[in-house]
């Protein structure tokens, strides 16, 4: 299974080239767009961290500090804007109370022990703490997102029912646990699934991994 994976990940890099994520300027503007991003589109979130960037309160500080309203209005884009803004809210006032303010301080535990600590704040679930860990903090997990499940359904190495954690483990128990791989293999499904493998009306017969999918033979 491992030269499997890491031939889709060939295949899919070969296509795609490198996708060089997460697009951001700070590890801080990262778990910004994390948190942000549940549910809804990139190109949402991107306008919400541009408002944010121009109100200058992209920080901590900054965030704590605003009105909780004028907040949710800065992130209308991203949908569930009120309970994002609660998210981001308790987020920066966790980190200023137990680490003043510092996010590197808790990047300083090692992976488990950082998932552990992020999942116990409200708002902050599975997909979510992985992607801060990998992309933020540059540590090797795998993140799971709806396009992971739907693409190894599809190619046939899930069954479609996994849990989160049971899709994780498939991957990371059959990979380098390498950071840069992880970061770009991730990127590399989103783009295939955003493009090509679409919920609906997925584009088989240009997919660069058609001849490897038992969905396409199927059809």
């Amino acid at each position: 299974m491992r030269n499997t994976l890491l031939d889709i990940y060939n295949k899919l890099f070969s296509f795609f080239g490198p996708q060089n994520w997460w697009p951001a300027d700070s590890a801080f503007e990262v778990i910004i767009g994390a948190i942000l991003t549940q549910s809804v589109s990139w190109k949402n979130v991107e306008k919400a961290i541009i408002n944010l960037k121009d109100e200058g309160i992209l920080s901590i500080e900054g965030i704590i500090n605003v009105q909780n309203q004028k907040l949710a209005n800065l992130i209308r884009s991203t949908l569930y804007h009120n309970q994002k803004a609660d998210k981001l809210k308790r987020f920066c006032l966790y980190v200023k109370e137990k680490y003043d303010s510092d996010i590197f301080k808790i990047f300083d535990k090692n992976i488990y022990e950082l998932r552990k600590e992020l999942l116990l704040i409200k708002g902050i679930g599975k997909e979510t703490a992985d992607s801060i860990i990998l992309y933020a903090a540059n540590k090797p997990i795998f993140v799971v997102d709806a396009y992971t499940k739907r693409i190894f359904t599809r190619l046939g190495y899930l069954k479609g029912n996994e849990d989160y954690q049971i899709v994780q483990d498939f991957f990371m128990n059959n990979l380098p646990c390498n950071t840069y791989l992880f970061n770009e293999y991730h990127a590399l499904i989103v783009a295939l699934g955003k493009n090509y493998c679409q919920g609906k009306n997925p584009c088989c017969d240009i997919c660069p991994l058609k001849t490897l999918c038992s969905y396409n033979r199927s059809i």
